[in-house]
């Protein structure tokens, strides 16, 4: 095929267009997903970025430098810029330049015994620079444990060892990835106590269950063959895509006692609801571990919150204790983009663990993405949130952006107003209330649900519609039932705040008014995109309304690319009047829609 029909485009700063209708589109998309991260994913050009992490990862799951560059050259349109190749090449061959191995057991002078580690790298040039960093002079040293790695290698060949403690081992891997050297970990992970876990044929409710095929490729990704360098890594799958399955299918495949850490006491809830409906786990073996009940089973489902729980500000964390109980030998982080400070600092010493975070995506605002590639592990699977919609395994969605104008008598307030006193005014717009009301009627048959972030406005709204609001004050125990009352179709509208963002199940919820975000998140409109991607029958509907000419414009800006980037349908509607939904149609019934 002439070159002038491939479908790639490689820039000298990394970035890879993709021209989904060049002949060879598909074949290509397939071959960049070891490597590249889809950064943009509109309707012609797809954009893919070339990072020092995404080659990192490649190579943790033994996809090469050199067969990046290979499929870069096959797919180019152009000639390779000749700074990108080098990159790639010198980038690539840092990961593996550092190895973690066993290190002996040592008594120290109180008849203790002391875990050690050794780093080894047979590059002098490597070596002196890890030994000439501050940071790393606390925790390595220089040991003559070399020798027996060097054993009838030539000089060249030498390798060169530092000593560390086990329990260090995180915390050093943390840090010399900020340098720009990956740890390649072959030590041995430790076995827990063994749990006998199946998955269900038949569902303890009486459905049919069966683990799809993109499932149980993520989770044999994550568990490989259970030798040195396996076991610990991060999944990243859409919202509704069943992340919480790809956990329950690992669990199945290792069988030793699982703790599940997760955003929320609902979460916990849906956590042990799934695992006692899919698994042949007896209730009795599975514990909830928040601040309304502590308790500790072979399978236990925390709360991120409980864990960074502490008396006082400067004190210690009591509950981290519930880290080195029961001989865990799986720790699931659900959310594990949302993992807080304190927890990283727990995961540096979990190292002997296996390990596995679940998210729909690895964007953090904080750009601490880094900490889950060292901490938690690299990324071992993804797939695109369309590739899955494609197939009928996450519902159809279209995007809506509503522009609406500010009241005159709220004119002026906002113009003398502080930034963030702007962006309270424009998302507490009232001419939102009455789209609100407008959209409810005109979806009769959907159930909706109304997010926002400011508490007064989302009362006042769910006063209107006469419907129940979830807030942070909301207790748990009424949490559930709300829920529980919301997807059994006792109430077809409901009302949440910024709680609701994330590891909730509500399967039928088909459209979504967004009314106010935080600022430009972009993984808020990731989580609140998924609550209406659960298949379904039906096209869902993601509507954000957005006071036009204010600060929450440009946030929503921010937000709202994020979806069209992702390749959802989308569109500006300026509200007029009542007639501006007018060509907005119902959701249409889609044939065939996955389970």
């Amino acid at each position: 095929m002439p070159e002038s029909e491939n479908p790639l485009i490689v820039q000298s700063d990394r970035t890879l267009l993709l021209d989904v209708h060049a002949p060879l589109a598909e074949e290509c998309r397939a071959a960049l997903i070891p490597f590249a991260e889809l950064v943009r994913f509109p309707e012609h050009l797809h954009t893919y970025q070339i990072s020092s992490l995404s080659l990192w990862n490649a190579e943790s799951s033994g996809f090469t430098g050199e067969q990046a560059v290979e499929v870069l050259k096959k797919f180019s349109r152009y000639e390779i810029p000749q700074s990108v190749v080098v990159w790639i090449e010198e980038t690539s061959g840092r990961f593996g330049k550092l190895r973690l191995v066993q290190g002996p057991s040592v008594e120290n002078s109180d008849g203790i015994k002391e875990e050690y580690l050794y780093l080894v790298s047979n590059s002098p040039y490597v070596f002196k620079q890890i030994e000439a960093n501050a940071f790393a002079r606390k925790f390595l040293v220089p040991c003559e444990c070399a020798e027996e790695f060097s054993a009838g290698l030539s000089e060249k060949e030498k390798t060169f060892c530092f000593k560390l403690l086990l329990t260090d081992r995180g915390i050093i891997k943390q840090n010399l990835l900020k340098i720009g050297w990956p740890v390649k970990d072959d030590v041995p992970l430790q076995d827990g106590f063994p749990l006998e876990i199946n998955l269900r044929k038949t569902t303890f409710s009486g459905r049919s269950f069966e683990v799809r095929e993109y499932q149980k490729a993520a989770a044999n990704a994550l568990v490989g063959n259970k030798g040195p360098g396996t076991g610990f890594g991060t999944i990243v799958l859409p919202c509704g895509a069943g992340k919480t399955i790809v956990g329950m299918e690992i669990m199945s495949l290792l069988k030793t006692n699982t703790l599940i850490v997760t955003t929320n006491i609902t979460a916990v809830h849906q956590w042990i609801d799934e695992l006692i409906d899919k698994t042949d786990l007896d209730a009795s073996q599975i514990a909830e571990y928040t601040g309304e009940n502590k308790t500790i089973k072979p399978v236990t489902v925390a709360t991120y919150q409980i864990l960074t729980w502490r008396p006082n500000k400067n004190g210690p964390y009591p509950h981290f204790s519930l880290f080195r109980q029961n001989n865990w030998g799986l720790v699931i982080y659900d959310e594990v983009h949302m993992i807080p400070a304190p927890v990283f600092r727990v995961a540096a010493e979990l190292q002997a663990v296996r390990r596995v975070g679940l998210t729909a995506t690895l964007v953090r605002e904080d750009g601490c993405e880094g900490n889950v590639f060292s901490l938690v592990g690299p990324k071992r699977y993804d797939v695109p949130w369309k590739e899955l919609e494609k197939a009928k395994w996450i519902a159809k969605a279209e995007c809506i952006e509503v522009r609406l104008g500010l009241p005159e008598n709220k004119e002026i307030e906002y113009a003398v107003a502080a930034n963030r006193e702007k962006h309270r005014i424009a998302s507490e717009n009232p001419l939102k209330n009455k789209i609100v009301q407008e959209l409810v009627e005109k979806f009769k048959d959907d159930k909706i649900l109304i997010i926002g972030q400011f508490l007064t406005h989302l009362e006042i709204i769910a006063k209107l519609l006469n419907v129940p609001i979830i807030t942070g004050k909301t207790k748990n125990s009424e949490r559930d039932i709300i829920y529980d009352d919301f997807r059994s179709g006792k109430i077809r509208v409901l009302v949440v705040s910024k709680v609701a963002n994330f590891a909730i199940d509500l399967p039928d919820a088909s459209v979504a008014i967004q009314v106010s975000g935080t600022f430009g998140s972009r993984q808020e409109e990731a989580q609140r995109l998924g609550r209406i991607l659960r298949p379904k029958e039906r096209t869902s509907r993601f509507f954000t309304l957005i006071t036009r000419g204010t600060v929450e414009e440009d946030f929503g800006s921010n937000r709202q690319k994020f979806l069209a980037e992702q390749g959802y349908s989308y569109r500006i509607v300026r509200y007029e009047n009542e007639k501006s939904f007018d060509d907005l149609e119902v959701p249409i019934q889609i044939e065939g829609c996955g389970q």
